[in-house]
């Protein structure tokens, strides 16, 4: 309502709660001034009178606090009448409890979405009559017609009850004046942990009092629960990011159905957080890299240390960027820039370990500035990065081509942008990078470009049917970086082997990998520092220059760079034998490139792409049909355990497979690798190995044996489950008629996820523990858990996380969706199926 002649004035066009932060918290119309505090709230106050949010006046009927708490809808404070006490004797009898009540609750959902009338206003009318003088409680006819043509228990109004503490009643608008002192006061009564964040952890009363809009703050309402005010402290930090002192905040926002409020912020806030850019303005913060110490010798002939550098390196080719640069160098002088050389082989990287840089990626001419160059965007997997990652970005792709139309192409455009860096980092560096830092350059990660490139390619094309050629160009730079890809890495030594036509992970290198924590390798090293009587940083730098030999330590950096490249960092599958592995995963996205190059030469160019390096057709569709084809009667013969059902790696060194139950073995269902009848097998007698409580596992507790202190947890092992994993399963499952199968397991994952964000302020993580309950997103293996570490609002999440949120929504009809919302866990979900409903999920 309007309060003329008041200092405060809120305008009857609100805005909308539900709008991204920028918009809802930059509105004019709310209050940016302060007045009075937040009242927090014991639980000891437990009795209270129901207040009928319809009638507009109290009920003879009393609530059992216990069983469910309502707020009254006409924001005042508590009632502490005498004669109408609830301690009174006379009232012991009319306590009722949840089930005497439930059959006046409104649904939680309805079929029928219409929506409720706006009742009549204060201003229309006064339950105590005009003059106060009506005090039998007799409804005027404005306020009865209204409820009877409103209030129908078959019609649920358009909001979500999330626990005892809802309400039936419109929702409130809640004025905080001084955003500070609610935000130090909530901090102070609910965060007992001290870590910034409001979780099922911390032992506060969960109860905050906020004045109320349409008293001007005068007035409290209540905020209750862990969500709501985990809710508040985060919305009330995006308010305070945004300039404000003060603000008008509606009760929907911090009552917001949490997966929509989960979709809402990975596109609105997350997205535009992990956005990177090569700029002038942000080229030191870019290329900062304090992960390496690096040390030089100064004029004086002393050793000088760097705590962090900021160093570029630009392809040899690349005049013009290299020159760009070195302007950007002038306005910069702590930043270097270098260019590499022709030639990019094993020894030089080495070369390189003490003199890390940032690479550069791809770019475009500025139309409006010669001389300036436009780098393509790109999102990094979580907020500590600021790296182009490989297959990260294939995941991340797939959720961000989800929110785009021909209005708002801004995902397109960092997607497309994504692709360009691949087709950059190949042509230039032979590759798709691990990420684009110097002690990367001498290896890749799983292929994901043909797929990558082609899903951009039609959403491109949707939303522009008027740029075709500009799409079949894109399409035709992506499929010759594919060969070129395809031909110099996967299927040439050392990664191919001969001998059964598979390829394995086997990126150069030589030495102790520079970019790792100090201490990783000490179990490794610490024999070898004692077996040559030297410390481990005297070691390290005599075995990398080749003043000591060790084979054996040798093989094993082989191993580990090969680990790194498969993506799996770290897994016991892959521990002191990768590079030796033909892994079901790297052949399965290998068959994918050479399907998918058939379909593009044979569909965009009718079999007629030139090789613009030697001027010759490249090969037709059915060549690289004949190779998809070999490959997997390769896989069939050597991966394929029909005994088992399940597809396992194979060693090329010991010619044996290698019985490691990896949830990889679905990865020939993403590629449509598998038979028809080798995917019935797996899904029916493999399937069961891997699906856990929230989704499915990386590996099996068979496989990854026993942990203890001298053999800690790896973290792509059982029980952990990854984003990518289970993207790649659901849309292999689907490809196969599998899809209730799909939408069980999604329902499972998404599940997780959102309970997670729902109990712990909006968390959204690298990877989660898929077997635990309670609090699955707490990870105890090496390099932690991403996505954890944030103050009062979480604003990244975890990139492939994010996506795969966005994803696994595409598989969930609205029933399954709407008891996400209410978070009903999975088994008590699946459990309540009618017959009819249960062959959705089977």
């Amino acid at each position: 309502m309007n309060r003329s002649g008041s200092v405060f004035s809120f305008s009857s066009e609100d805005p909308d709660p539900l709008d991204i932060a920028e918009n809802y918290y930059s509105n004019d119309t709310q209050a940016k001034t302060k007045g009075t505090k937040p009242r927090a709230q014991s639980l000891v106050e437990i009795k209270r009178y129901f207040n009928d949010p319809t009638f507009g006046f109290e009920s003879s009927i009393l609530i059992d606090p216990s069983a469910i708490a309502v707020e009254s809808d006409a924001e005042e404070e508590d009632h502490t009448s005498p004669s109408t006490s609830p301690d009174n004797d006379d009232n012991k009898d009319r306590f009722v409890t949840l089930e005497q009540i439930k059959d006046n609750i409104v649904p939680i959902y309805s079929e029928n979405n219409s929506r409720v009338e706006t009742p009549p206003t204060d201003e229309d009318f006064d339950p105590l009559g005009a003059n106060g003088s009506n005090n039998n409680n007799t409804m005027q006819p404005e306020k009865l017609n209204w409820a009877l043509k409103n209030i129908n228990l078959n019609n649920s109004i358009p909001q979500r009850r999330l626990s005892i503490d809802g309400t039936r009643s419109r929702p409130k608008k809640f004025f905080i004046n001084d955003i500070d002192s609610t935000l130090d006061e909530l901090l102070r009564n609910e965060d007992t942990d001290h870590n910034q964040q409001i979780t099922i952890d911390d032992g506060g009363p969960k109860v905050l009092k906020l004045g109320t809009s349409g008293s001007q703050g005068y007035k409290t309402a209540t905020v209750s629960g862990n969500y709501m005010l985990a809710n508040l402290l985060q919305e009330l930090t995006l308010a305070k990011g945004q300039g404000r002192l003060s603000v008008v905040l509606d009760e929907r926002r911090l009552n917001e159905n949490p997966v929509d409020r989960m979709k809402r912020f990975i596109t609105t806030i997350f997205w535009k957080s992990l956005t990177r850019q090569v700029t002038p303005e942000n080229i030191m913060l870019m290329t900062k890299d304090t992960k390496i110490k690096e040390e030089y010798i100064d004029e004086n002939g002393n050793i000088q240390r760097k705590n962090e550098t900021h160093r570029i390196y630009v392809p040899a080719e690349l005049t013009e960027q290299y020159e760009y640069f070195q302007t950007l160098k002038k306005r910069n002088p702590g930043l270097e820039v270098e260019r590499l050389p022709l030639k990019i082989d094993a020894t030089f990287i080495k070369s390189l370990n003490n003199k890390p840089g940032l690479l550069a990626l791809a770019y475009e001419k500025d139309p409006l500035d010669p001389k300036n160059l436009i780098h393509e965007p790109y999102i990094v997997p979580g907020g500590r990065f600021n790296e182009f990652y490989d297959w990260d970005s294939y995941m991340i792709t797939l959720g961000l081509l989800l929110n785009v139309t021909p209005e708002d192409q801004t995902n397109l455009k960092i997607a497309k942008g994504m692709t360009e860096n691949f087709i950059y980092s190949i042509k230039y560096y032979g590759k798709c990078l691990n990420a684009n830092r110097s002690y990367y350059l001498g290896r890749s990660q799983p292929p994901f470009l043909t797929d990558m490139a082609l899903r951009v390619f039609n959403k491109f094309i949707e939303v522009n049917p008027d740029k075709i050629e500009e799409g079949i160009d894109f399409l035709k730079r992506a499929i010759i970086a594919a060969i070129k890809e395809y031909k110099t890495i996967w299927t040439a030594k050392p990664r191919l082997d001969e001998e059964t036509g598979l390829s394995c992970y086997h990126p150069e290198g030589l030495g102790v990998p520079p970019e790792t924590e100090s201490t990783h390798f000490d179990t490794v090293l610490n024999p070898y520092s004692l077996k040559h009587n030297i410390s481990k940083k005297e070691f390290i730098e005599k075995y990398n220059s080749g003043e000591i030999e060790e084979p054996d330590l040798d093989r094993y950096f082989v191993h580990d760079r090969a680990l790194r490249e498969s993506g799996l960092d770290t897994t016991y599958r892959f521990e002191g034998c990768c590079a030796d592995l033909a892994t079901i995963d790297l052949n399965s996205l290998i068959y994918k490139y050479e399907t998918d190059i058939a379909f593009i030469l044979e569909s965009f160019f009718q079999d007629k792409l030139v090789n613009p390096e030697t001027g010759e057709l490249y090969e037709s569709s059915a060549v690289w049909n004949e190779r998809a084809a070999k490959r997997k009667d390769a896989v069939t013969k050597y991966l394929w355990n029909e005994e088992d059902k399940i597809f396992y790696d194979w060693n090329i060194r010991t010619k044996e497979q290698i019985n490691y139950e990896s949830v990889t073995s679905f990865w020939p269902l993403w590629s449509k690798l598998a038979t028809p009848e080798q995917a019935e097998k797996l899904v029916t007698h493999s399937l069961s190995k891997f699906e856990e409580y929230g989704g499915l596992v990386s590996g099996t507790l068979r496989s990854r044996g026993e942990v203890s202190l001298h053999r800690p947890s790896r973290q792509w092992d059982y029980p952990y489950g990854w984003s990518p994993q289970q993207i790649l399963a659901w849309l292999g499952l689907s490809n196969y008629g599998y899809n209730g199968i799909a939408r069980r397991v999604a329902y499972r994952w998404l599940f997780l996820m959102t309970k997670a964000f729902v109990d712990y302020n909006g968390v959204v993580v690298e990877k989660y523990d898929v077997t635990n309950k309670r609090n699955p997103h707490k990870v105890d293996a090496e390099y932690g858990n991403q996505g954890t570490d944030f103050k009062c609002v979480a604003t990244e999440g975890f990139g492939w996380a994010n996506a795969s949120y966005l994803v696994g929504l595409t598989f969930l009809n609205e029933h399954a969706k709407r008891s996400l919302g209410v978070l009903t866990p999975p088994d008590v979900f699946l459990s309540n199926l009618n017959s009819t409903q249960r062959v959705l999920y089977e």
